[in-house]
């Protein structure tokens, strides 16, 4: 503002130097301080921001979004806050887990200031101490924690901090929204263990995974020779039992048949005329049986005389009437 104050003394006093203007020189030097403390009496307040106003270097009052007024020499804008969402970018540190293995931890973090007279006179920079603060934290959790539980417990992580952050937070006038781990970088040999370490994993659960395809392979293998085998059982069980039924049904219709042939047989030999045509019929058949020797062997029997061929006929003949006579 004195700059300004001085430019307006500059030009009434060159106005003052021509002749034409010399008489309107303290009019423009009252103009001039009018004009500048008119710009510097108003103060327009964008959006979500909060300046902090000091009158006469003391805490006046906070200037709300929008046209305010204050008063020249006396009051003094000391602070501009945004009241916006902040992303703040922690810086890579390394960290030490349980196991005495370092780890390098970056991440990021979002803060709102909710007070504007805290975070202007609670501490002399918020941005560095809640930075610093949140590398402590940081270090303290990993600290806690084995390698491998660290890359499981990011959330748990990200919690605490944003816990211990929020409660310091209090007293420099913001709010620490939420915390992020951007990435857990262990060294290049644990990197390298870590790889070889899944990679023999993988392997495990393939091979498991292979002979387990082969025991349900075998298993299933023997379980359809089992049930070949039953249903071949089965079959010759089945074919067995319908031969035997066929056989006994055989051999049931041939007595049978037979039977009935001997009742006929019978018959006809009770009927008139029936002894004589089965004494015709046995005559016959011994004659062709004689005949049938002749044919099959070139050993001949015959009786010691021709005549004794009609005495055979009629032995056979006595033979089948005798039956006959006993049946009567």
């Amino acid at each position: 503002m004195l700059i300004k104050l001085i430019i307006a003394l500059a030009v009434s006093i060159a106005a003052a130097a021509f002749p034409p203007t010399k008489s309107y020189a303290v009019w423009i030097f009252f103009i001039g301080v009018v004009i500048v403390f008119i710009v510097e009496g108003v103060r327009i307040v964008p959006q979500q921001e909060a300046w902090v106003v000091e009158r006469l270097g003391r805490f006046y009052a906070i200037l709300q979004p929008g046209l305010n007024l204050i008063i020249p020499f006396v009051d003094n804008i000391a602070y501009r806050h945004s009241l916006k969402e902040v992303p703040l970018d922690v810086p890579e540190q390394i960290c030490i887990t349980k196991d005495n293995t370092q780890l390098g931890v970056d991440g990021i973090l979002y803060y709102q200031v909710t007070d504007p007279r805290l975070a202007s006179y609670g501490s002399s920079n918020y941005v560095v101490a809640i930075t610093q603060l949140a590398q402590t934290t940081l270090r303290s959790e990993i600290g806690k924690m084995e390698l491998d539980k660290t890359f499981e417990s990011r959330e748990e992580i990200n919690r605490q901090i944003v816990q211990a952050l929020d409660e310091a937070g209090r007293n420099w006038g913001i709010k620490v929204l939420r915390y992020e781990i951007k990435s857990l970088t262990p060294p290049e040999s644990i990197l390298k263990a870590m790889q070889a370490q899944i990679t023999a994993e993988r392997e495990k659960r393939a091979l498991i995974a292979k002979s387990e395809g082969q025991r349900q392979q075998q298993i299933n293998l023997a379980d359809g020779e089992k049930q070949a085998a039953v249903l071949t059982s089965e079959g010759a069980k089945q074919s067995a039992i319908n031969k035997a039924e066929g056989d006994a049904t055989a051999i049931r219709v041939l007595a049978e048949a037979t039977a009935g042939g001997i009742r006929a047989v019978a018959q006809a030999i009770g009927s008139p005329g029936g002894l004589e045509a089965a004494n015709l019929k046995v005559a016959q058949q011994y004659v062709d049986a004689f005949a049938q020797l002749a044919k099959a062997s070139n050993t001949l029997i015959i009786p010691a005389s021709a005549g004794d061929i009609a005495g055979f006929v009629a032995t056979v003949m006595s033979v089948l009437k005798k039956p006959v006579r006993d049946s009567q």
